[in-house]
């Protein structure tokens, strides 16, 4: 577990006290070598951790939002130096231009070649402008879709990490066929002939996050989300309030435990104590363990398989079952509940 970022969120507060004597007692420590300062360390770093396990045992559904947008949780620019190897990007649409919002390139992960499609962030002011704060326009989506087909035609499977507050709404993207473009590549993932591997790392919004999460295998960071339309934007709607997006958080059942509970993504990637943003290479490391596993076990699955199961696996998404819609408490009645 590392230090806490100069961010702190509303529920980290608690340990903000702790953590500054903590990191007091080290310095002093190295300060003085020969004053053993050992075992209050430890001590502190045990209230610390047991402290944080509480905090973090009882999130509720908006809090997990807030550390899905953590300004320092890792995005694709630390996953490409933790995860994956020899990255060579692939630029452009062939129709518009190179959308900066969307990453696309070969890669290798522990020596497996892959073709990767991601959300691109920014680390800082200055990279979330540059990328339009993850919203790629279609012509990324079309970019993405490129390069989608070279690794079919290739035979690599494809690793896709999905982190975006939604699709860019503007009027040049809408001019330009926003929603095309996003409908496209969810038809053509769908049949793409090689394994497709989908990871949810922070945001998942709205269509945007479905243009490059139609896979085989979809993953999910603990803390990340998933959902039709953000916490402020449903409370917009619904209650004409924005204050209300803790309400339309929970009733949103978009956290990543929900989302398993209704059978839509297939595993939950742990993050360290704390959120991936206290830990980007220990969240990296599980996130690549994870990744390595789906990626091996879809190798040996036939095409023809892959694909079926693959049809079958989007064709169930659409049915709600009572067992689900009590395992993650929805309101349940006979209108709800399909075949």
């Amino acid at each position: 577990m590392g230090s806490l970022p100069e961010t702190v969120l509303p529920i980290e507060k608690p340990l903000v006290d702790l953590d500054r004597k903590l990191q007091e007692l080290r310095e002093k420590a190295a300060a003085n070598p020969k004053v053993s300062l050992a075992g209050e360390i430890r001590l502190l770093e045990e209230r610390l951790e047991r402290k944080t396990r509480e905090l973090f045992a009882a999130l509720t559904p908006w809090q997990r939002v807030q550390i899905a947008r953590h300004a320092s949780r890792p995005v694709l620019s630390d996953y490409l130096s933790l995860v994956f190897d020899d990255f060579l990007e692939i630029h452009g649409d062939r129709g518009f231009r190179d959308d900066p919002a969307m990453a696309t390139g070969f890669a290798t992960i522990a020596g497996e070649k892959v073709l990767l499609v991601g959300h691109r962030k920014g680390k800082n002011t200055k990279e979330r402008m540059a990328t339009n704060f993850g919203m790629a326009h279609p012509e990324g989506y079309r970019k993405a879709l490129r390069a989608m087909r070279l690794a079919e035609k290739f035979g690599l499977p494809i690793v896709t990490l999905i982190n975006t507050p939604g699709a860019y709404p503007g009027i040049g993207a809408e001019e330009r066929g926003q929603s095309q473009a996003i409908a496209q590549n969810l038809l053509e993932m769908s049949r793409l002939r090689t394994p497709i591997v989908c990871a949810v790392i922070g945001e998942g919004g709205s269509g945007g996050a479905l243009g490059i999460g139609v896979g085989d295998r979809v993953l999910i960071l603990e803390n990340a989300y998933y959902s039709v339309i953000s916490p402020e934007g449903c409370a917009s709607i619904l209650w004409k309030d924005a204050a209300r997006a803790p309400d339309a958080a929970a009733a949103l059942k978009l956290t990543a435990q929900d989302l398993m509970g209704l059978g839509l993504v297939d595993e939950i990637v742990p993050e360290p104590l704390g959120g991936a943003h206290r830990d980007p290479t220990g969240a990296a490391t599980r996130l690549k363990l994870a990744l390595l596993g789906h990626l091996r076990d879809l190798a040996s699955v036939p095409v023809a398989e892959l694909l079926a199961r693959r049809y079958e696996k989007l064709r169930s998404y659409g049915r709600a079952t009572l067992k689900g819609l009590e395992a993650v408490g929805a309101p349940v009645g006979a209108g709800l509940l399909g075949a």
